[in-house]
């Protein structure tokens, strides 16, 4: 299957929630360049994060600027980033001026189901102890397509799928 032209597909979630794993899949599904935002961060907030220090807005805006150039600059024909875009005012820095078809995939999962998933991740700057930081910081997106943890990858990319479908059949 392949995407429209002009269409930005952004994965969001708290860190553990599988962003990059779901991201990754469903861009070789629909021939779309991947781009994972952890790696864009500058380093700055890297050594912040596996220092078990939390970003605040400051360190995030670059990153966000970022990656909203990103989304501008392959957005023709399409492309998906994978972004924990906790804050409705981050997605919003995001989308800012992006002429293409944007939308939020949400990775939703409750906090012990990812600090699980955590615990067996290896090489990840992220410490387990910023995931309750996470939550809060999490503003549950309304306009994005909800996915649920509870089924694997490549299950997750085949419902993003067919909810995007209906989505566009129905013309929202």
């Amino acid at each position: 299957m392949s995407g429209d032209k002009g269409t930005v597909f952004f994965i969001m979630g708290v860190s553990g929630s599988g962003k990059s794993s779901v991201g990754s899949l469903l861009g070789k599904e629909l021939g779309f360049p991947f781009f994972d935002g952890d790696d864009y961060h500058p380093e700055a907030n890297v050594l912040k994060m596996s220092q078990g220090k939390p970003l605040d807005d400051n360190d995030r805006l670059p990153w966000l600027e970022t990656l909203q150039g990103l989304a501008l600059e392959h957005g023709e024909p399409g492309c998906v980033i994978a972004c924990s875009a906790l804050k409705a005012k981050y997605r919003k820095t995001l989308t800012v001026g992006l002429p293409h078809d944007v939308h939020w995939i949400f990775l939703d999962g409750d906090y012990h189901t990812i600090l699980e998933r955590m615990k067996k991740r290896k090489g990840h700057f992220m410490p387990e102890k910023l995931l309750r930081s996470q939550f809060e910081t999490l503003e549950r997106p309304e306009n994005a397509i909800h996915i649920a943890l509870a089924s694997t990858p490549t299950e997750q990319v085949s419902e993003i799928i067919r909810l995007w479908d209906l989505k566009r059949k129905s013309g929202f």
